[in-house]
């Protein structure tokens, strides 16, 4: 039985397997799969592409989904998470995904249970099936050219557990993975290279992933507002120029605040593409898990 808590789970030949399966299933169209199986969904914080991504995907292939709203029932009953596993296990479900606050809360859990447990985010640690949706979406733009192409991740690094996991994917695969933030917001130890701004090295990189500016994570107010931080961090027009540069954002977006409104309507932005794309490498992994 196989868990995806980080990227690292899948060998490379794995990784590649996923996105042939993806790009199959990149039409939207049902099949039956996994007709007669039932997956369960556990979040633990808000979301709402990744659990209706992962809802989509299940229901794509034929599955049962079964979202529990645990935040509000089992928790204020006094129940710990290896209770709430251990009685969804009683119940043999075929796969369980999981979102928690609490760093490496999924992977605890792959010994307490008798089916695949897949990591939809842990605190600030990981989040593979979105690094692995961004890989397929760099490695279709490019037609699997990816080795040597130089990626900036821009914005509160610190707290993404996005640019943990594509950090730790992209550079498998051969790219140049780099950050862009201030000083409150970069890793305090990075073996990869740190910018102040996106124009020390805009020239230099072919793909740019803006992130979400993550507030409720911090414990120190950095900046006055949003807007403050928008004026150096924001992509823009003048940001891109007329520069072949593909954008990629995790979502959510905070308009002009992570990315301009005409950003947001440039043909350079792959953001919808994403989306589009998170279902069929759900529906892959979900296969590849289950089957």
């Amino acid at each position: 039985m196989q868990h995806l808590i980080r990227t690292a789970d899948f060998t490379k030949e794995e990784i590649l397997e996923v996105f042939d399966d993806a790009r199959m299933f990149l039409d939207m169209q049902s099949n039956e799969v996994l007709k007669g199986k039932i997956v369960v969904n556990l979040f633990f914080e808000d979301s709402t592409r990744t659990r209706s991504a992962f809802e989509m995907a299940a229901k794509r292939l034929g599955a049962q989904v079964i979202s529990l709203d645990v935040g509000r029932s089992s928790r204020s009953k006094g129940e710990t998470i290896f209770d709430t596993i251990a009685n969804i296990n009683a119940m043999q479900p075929d796969a369980i995904t999981i979102r928690h606050s609490e760093c490496g809360l999924p992977g605890s859990l792959v010994d307490h249970v008798d089916c695949p447990i897949i990591n939809a985010g842990d605190g600030k640690h990981a989040h593979p099936t979105q690094a692995l949706l961004d890989f397929f979406t760099i490695y279709e733009h490019f037609n699997g050219e990816v080795e040597g192409k130089k990626i900036a991740i821009i914005g509160d690094v610190k707290s993404s557990r996005v640019a943990g996991s594509n950090r730790r994917l992209l550079s498998r695969f051969g790219m140049d993975v780099c950050f862009v933030a201030p000083d409150c917001f970069k890793y305090e130890d990075s073996e990869f290279k740190q910018y102040d701004t996106l124009d020390e090295i805009i020239d230099e990189v072919d793909v740019v992933m803006s992130l979400r500016t993550q507030l409720e994570r911090h414990d120190e107010v950095y900046f006055t507002s949003l807007t403050d931080y928008a004026k150096n961090y924001c992509i823009t027009k003048d940001t891109f120029g007329d520069r072949d540069i593909l954008l990629l954002h995790p979502g959510p977006v905070n308009r002009n605040i992570d990315i301009s409104d005409e950003m947001l309507v440039d043909p350079r932005n792959k953001i919808l593409e994403q989306v589009r794309n998170g279902v069929a490498v759900r529906m892959a992994i979900l296969k590849k898990l289950i089957k």
